[in-house]
């Protein structure tokens, strides 16, 4: 059985096209996860609405917790790391991570952000070789087995893509697999929605090919976990003043 992770991030709880000023790429992960379920009802989801629950930020506690070896913690140490330890569980126990988010300000949402700080954890998904200093001591340690992220964008103008105008103002994508590869989640899917900001036609265009590409992708991903078949990256391009987009 395969277990999914979703995560939403945006700030608007809603989805666009049923509700007033919903969210793209709410739409968009509903889509991946809904359409994976009716064609595997057997596998499982954990999910968690980070847009409307974000994780903590990291603080001093946290920082002196994480960077103290486990047997020398202190109980409040152990409180201080509870919700890290927890999302880092729910992260390795995952075989496909679905992320929707949408580009803020040429970045990701603060609560992405803080979810990323929080999983990004020494002795927990990042190891250290010492005899490999200085030059590359990191260890990634979730590329024990295959795992799949899917990510799934919306933004609010057009051309942040690979190969776009706008494409070196894009650091949403780039972020996010940079940490997902850090500590060793390499099969990466991404599909965006651009155009929001013009609408009309062009954001309806880029809408129905985002979706499409969703159903696509659905069947790649099973596939490619079915048959260990592993693609390390795909890009699905989405046609269509970087306001915040959904």
């Amino acid at each position: 059985m395969t277990h999914l992770l979703h995560l939403d991030a945006s700030a608007r709880p809603g989805l666009a096209g049923k509700d007033a000023h919903g969210s793209h790429s709410r739409h968009l992960s509903q889509r991946f996860v809904s359409q994976w379920r009716a064609r595997r009802p057997q596998d499982s989801v954990t999910y968690r609405d980070i847009g409307q629950n974000p994780p903590s930020f990291v603080d001093h506690d946290w920082i002196a917790s994480a960077f103290t070896p486990q047997e020398r913690q202190e109980p409040w140490m152990t409180d201080a790391l509870a919700e890290s330890n927890q999302l880092v569980d729910e992260l390795i126990a995952a075989d496909v991570l679905v992320i929707g988010t949408p580009l803020y300000n040429f970045g990701m949402p603060a609560a992405l952000k803080a979810w990323i700080d929080q999983v990004v954890r020494l002795g927990r998904t990042v190891g250290i070789d010492e005899s490999r200093l200085p030059d590359d001591p990191y260890l990634p340690m979730l590329e024990d087995r295959p795992r799949h992220a899917v990510i799934l964008t919306a933004r609010g103008g057009i051309g942040f893509g690979p190969g776009g105008e706008m494409a070196h103002m894009n650091h949403l994508e780039p972020n996010l697999v940079t940490a997902l590869n850090f500590i060793g989640v390499t099969r990466i899917h991404q599909i965006a929605i651009e155009g929001q900001e013009t609408g009309g036609e062009v954001l309806a265009a880029s809408v129905a090919q985002a979706l499409r590409q969703v159903d696509v992708l659905v069947g790649e991903v099973q596939g490619a976990l079915g048959s260990n078949l592993q693609p390390v990256f795909t890009q699905h391009a989405s046609a269509a003043a970087p306001a915040p987009a959904s």
